[in-house]
């Protein structure tokens, strides 16, 4: 390096050192003269208020565990704004006149939490869903009523009429199915109960048919890579289940369906003290047979089963808070042809599925001085599996954990969050241990929330995890929240990858032993980008999303002549989707109307040929318009109707394209007392695919299928209705 280089850069590291170094002695006179230490009491009724969001003159603190608050002031007027998710906001003026220490006490008061100020936590930071700089969409617990009264036994009916999500049958004969996010399929998304998996790292073909929505507070939804949050489970989006709190109440449901299913559902819940309460959870169902076409295969599968989740709380007044939860489920469910019926080859075909699970969580925050939360989760889940495939049976058992620790604090405008997490996932088949795997995934995460001016925010995520089989990956995201008068835009990008697995759709339909060794699978990786914009025009709010991803190295199924499949990557190319949103509500007085439109497409390279293809079963239109008259106190009545547009359909005998249907529903609930009556009245205009084509193929397939894919409604017409008590 010449020397005056040399001397230009050893002057240039000195001068700034020298600067900074000289600036506090010249400066402390001034600055002591000019300034205040104000210390800021929070307090309620009950006591000292942690967490409280303290903003004066641009100054933001956060209050500890003991209610307080440090802010700098300058000298004048300032107004010191309080705020804090369950009190109402307060506001106190103050005038500093001399550079002298003052202590102010804010007096908050505690209001009940209305939707609209709905706060979540997907995102790692408790902030009200509008001041979220991801987007993150909230299905409230008004809406998860309503799909309760429909289906209590699961949320299956609640996350399909949610925009952007589809649950797509994957197991048509045992009722299976997997939840879609904009068009990505369902292994890429990952379902959590209050932030924990305890349904495993992938829920599988039946996850959402088997958790009973009765204990649901509310469902949050991330849509896109989310691996920067939730690690490589999280490639399509997340579906955060977030459980009631403890509010003293005792509520049982009896429903009764047309095609003679039964569901009793108990819900108990209260406090023990000021600091503890608990919730009990505890279901029995049962569906028989249905054939509604009359061609000896069950439309709908016969199942039984019974499940239970007690959870402990507690709350220390003061920011601190845990929960505690436990969890067992047992169902055997079966389908194919019935008694006395035959394939068309005249042979009997029955599949069955046992199923056992228990599963165990914890959640805990701790508040500490200066501004800082400690954070931990922890979940663990033991899953065993007796599937028959006809004359084939297989015997597997799936074990995951999870653990998680994290250290969060606010420093001015900044919001961060830094922790350590770890995942093991580890699957273990009695008759084919072949596709047996264990794997383990320690991970490091942080992220920095910056609230660069009041009208935008800054959110930045990164997380490195290392993966036991794949090695490592770095997932970093980044959302930006702008407001600008009415308006709220949100734009969000972000990576994430996928560790493979056998569990595609395809082999969930006809089981392991089809599929051949798998041999040098690679993760796969994706990108995704979204751009949403809002306003409220009084009554009406109005929504409109861009969104768009792309998976490299993709997973694909092939089938093979000799009736085997093989799971390998893409050789070239990816899959690419893209679409938009639209989502409008008016809420007026006791009326409500919500429509919703989304527009998708997704390509994929072709597994069976050369060429690229459209996504199977991906509709490239759908919507749906949702109206209600509310009582307050009294009861509701509802109509909703929804479109799917065509599919492309994938090795179907009877056509290569689905027909776009209709399908239209009412409902009525009302109250006499403590008891809410209902009456549910599904696909009125009897759209089922049979009406179209029959299910059966008139051969069964190499690997094993008797019927096609499903792409519009079995079961047709069901009436459903029962009583809700509530004492």
């Amino acid at each position: 390096m010449p020397a005056m280089w040399y001397a230009h850069l050893k002057f240039s590291h000195w001068l700034p050192t020298a600067v900074i170094a000289l600036l506090p002695g010249l400066m402390a006179e001034g600055a002591q003269a000019q300034t205040a230490t104000v210390t800021i009491r929070a307090e309620s009724a009950t006591g000292p208020v942690a967490g409280v969001r303290i903003l004066a003159s641009d100054v933001i603190g956060l209050t500890n565990a003991d209610g307080v608050a440090l802010l700098t002031l300058g000298l004048g007027q300032h107004v010191i704004e309080a705020d804090r998710i369950g009190f109402s906001p307060s506001r106190v003026e103050l005038f500093l006149a001399e550079a002298r220490d003052t202590t102010v006490t804010v007096l908050l008061e505690v209001v009940a939490i209305e939707t609209d100020g709905i706060v979540v936590t997907s995102g790692r930071t408790e902030r009200r869903i509008e001041d979220e700089p991801l987007r993150i969409e909230a299905v409230s617990r008004e809406e998860v009523e309503e799909k309760l009264l429909m289906t209590p036994g699961d949320i299956a009916m609640l996350l399909n009429e949610t925009a952007g999500l589809r649950v797509q049958p994957t197991a048509p004969s045992l009722g299976g199915a997997s939840v879609r996010i904009q068009g990505l399929r369902g292994r890429y998304t990952q379902i959590l109960t209050d932030g924990m998996p305890l349904y495993g790292g992938q829920a599988g073909a039946l996850g959402p048919l088997q958790v009973p929505p009765m204990d649901l507070a509310r469902v949050e939804v991330i849509k896109g890579a989310a691996s920067a949050l939730y690690g490589p489970t999280a490639l399509g989006g997340v579906v955060n289940l977030i459980s009631r709190r403890p509010d003293p109440a005792r509520e049982f449901i009896l429903n009764h369906s047309s095609l003679d299913g039964t569901d009793a559902v108990g819900w108990l819940a209260d406090e023990l003290n000021d600091r503890w309460g608990y919730t009990l959870l505890a279901g029995a169902h049962r569906q028989d047979h249905a054939d509604v076409n009359s061609d000896g295969w069950a439309d709908v599968p016969t199942f039984r089963r019974i499940s239970v989740r007690p959870r402990l709380f507690w709350d220390d007044g003061r920011g601190g808070a845990a929960i505690l939860t436990v969890g067992g489920m047992l169902e055997d469910r079966s389908g194919g042809t019935l008694p006395g019926s035959l394939t068309p080859a005249g042979t009997v075909h029955v599949e069955s599925l046992d199923t056992r699970r228990v599963d165990a969580g914890f959640s805990g925050r701790k508040v500490f001085s200066g501004l800082r939360i400690m954070s931990a989760r922890a979940s663990g889940s033991l899953q065993r599996h007796d599937h028959f495939f006809g004359d084939a049976r297989e015997n597997d058992e799936h074990r995951t954990g999870f653990a998680e620790v994290a250290l969060s604090g606010q420093d001015g405008r900044h919001l961060w969050v830094v922790g350590l997490a770890f995942q093991a996932d580890v699957y273990e088949h009695t008759d084919l241990p072949t596709f047996s795997f264990d794997y383990i995934v320690p991970a490091v995460f942080a992220q920095d929330e910056l609230e660069v001016a009041d009208w935008m925010t800054l959110a930045a995520s990164l997380r490195y995890d290392r993966h036991s089989e794949f090695g490592g990956y770095l997932s970093p995201r980044i959302s930006i929240l702008a407001r600008a008068s009415e308006w709220v835009a949100r734009i969000s990008a972000g990576t994430g990858f996928f560790a493979p697995t056998p569990f595609t759709e395809e082999v969930e339909a006809v089981g392991l032993r089809r599929l051949t060794e798998p041999q040098g699978w690679l993760e796969e990786r994706a990108r995704s980008a979204m751009i949403d914009i809002g306003r409220s025009f009084g009554p009406v709010e109005l929504n409109v999303s861009a969104f768009a991803s792309t998976i490299d190295d993709p997973l694909q199924t092939v089938r093979n002549g000799d009736g085997t499949l093989t799971i390998r990557n893409a050789s070239e190319g990816s899959v690419d989707t893209w679409g938009t949103e639209i989502f409008a509500a008016l809420r007026q007085g006791p009326w409500r109307l919500i429509g919703s439109h989304a527009f998708l497409r997704s390509t994929e390279p072709d597994p069976q040929a050369e060429g690229r293809r459209e996504v199977p079963l991906t509709p490239r239109h759908s919507a749906g318009v949702v109206g209600a008259y509310e009582v307050e106190g009294r009861g509701r009545i509802g109509v909703e109707a929804y479109y799917m547009g065509k599919q492309e359909l994938d090795d179907d005998p009877y056509r290569s394209r689905s027909q776009q249907h209709f399908i239209l529903g009412l409902l009525i609930d009302w109250r006499f007392g403590p008891v809410r009556v209902f009456l549910n009245a599904e696909n009125i205009l009897d759209t089922r695919q049979t009406r179209y084509d029959p299910l059966l193929r008139p051969n069964r397939t190499p690997d094993g299928r008797w019927i096609t894919d499903v792409w519009a409604p079995l079961e047709g017409r069901a009436f459903n209705g029962g009583i809700w008590i509530s004492f």
